[in-house]
């Protein structure tokens, strides 16, 4: 309810539908960098501040039909129906982070983050499963932060040669 964002259980359903009814679709896991610090620094009603604040920014940038999930605690979820081009998927990454960057006033002060981000598509002519594109999206996610952070990574096999 702090974010007005659907939950997990919610973002896998929606998920579920999609897989069922082969539609095709692009996944983003998106982790926000430097939250724990605002969490750490400022304390929790900052934090909470600031979820609100990613909410409302994640909403904006993405289309009406797409679903918006908070999955963790700094964890995000967006699906994206009807989606299969990169270039489209790489442009909503980039507004993403570049507006999550701007800092966010609260209570005098300014709360800074960034965020990463996985992507991984699904194409219903490929045999694949909601744990095997979470997989996917997951290993993306964690190339984008092994690289350093506050950038997009789009899934491919190779990425899972180079993950610990």
């Amino acid at each position: 309810t702090l974010t007005g964002l659907k939950n997990r259980r919610a973002m896998e359903h929606i998920m579920a539908r999609l897989l069922e009814w082969k539609r095709p679709f692009a996944v983003m896991q998106v982790d926000l960098d430097f939250f724990k610090a605002v969490n750490d620094t400022m304390g929790h009603a900052a934090g909470d501040h600031v979820l609100q604040a990613v909410a409302r920014i994640m909403v904006d940038v993405t289309r009406g039909d797409d679903t918006v999930s908070r999955v963790g605690g700094d964890e995000f979820v967006i699906l994206l129906p009807g989606l299969r081009i990169r270039d489209v998927v790489a442009q909503i990454g980039e507004r993403l982070i570049e507006k999550l960057e701007q800092p966010i006033p609260f209570a005098g002060q300014e709360c800074c983050i960034s965020a990463s981000i996985g992507s991984a598509f699904y194409d219903p002519s490929v045999e694949a499963n909601m744990e095997t594109l979470m997989s996917d999206v997951d290993v993306a996610l964690y190339a984008s932060k092994r690289a350093g952070r506050r950038q997009q990574t789009f899934y491919s096999p190779e990425l899972r040669t180079k993950s610990p």
